[in-house]
């Protein structure tokens, strides 16, 4: 038996299914954002496939699982990487609209639902860099 806290208590990206989960999340989410007048323009790829795949990484690291996003890219630096685009109010709301759907769909029991949504809503407060 291991005396280890990690084999006792699963990181939360283990405790939700892992890079099943947000794989599916991420993708749920870029669904929306493909249609989305607002948010499609923010996003300077033809295919929003790279901007999936870091999201992804970002967010799997983040929540306990691979380091892959922090080895390939450096530290997550959000607020420098979002600075070129113009993150409105009007954007926060219409990120957190996509989001909140790809989070609901997950149907995560509590308190996973929760703990992901506040940490998504505080994220997309954070990188509001203009007044409307």
């Amino acid at each position: 038996m291991s005396d280890s806290t990690t084999d006792q208590f699963p990181s939360f990206f283990d405790a939700v299914g892992g890079e099943e989960t947000f794989a599916k999340l991420v993708h749920r989410f870029y669904e929306g954002v493909r249609a989305d007048p607002l948010l499609r323009p923010m996003y300077p790829e033809e295919d929003l496939g790279p901007a999936e795949e870091r999201l992804r990484l970002f967010l799997m690291q983040y929540w306990g699982g691979p380091r892959t996003y922090s080895d390939e890219r450096g530290h997550p630096r959000l607020r420098m990487r979002h600075a070129p685009f113009a993150v409105t109010p009007e954007a926060r709301d219409a990120w957190l609209r996509h989001m909140r759907d790809a989070v609901d769909e997950l149907a995560l029991p509590e308190p996973y639902h929760t703990q992901l949504w506040s940490y998504l809503v505080y994220a997309a407060e954070s990188m509001v860099n203009r007044a409307e």
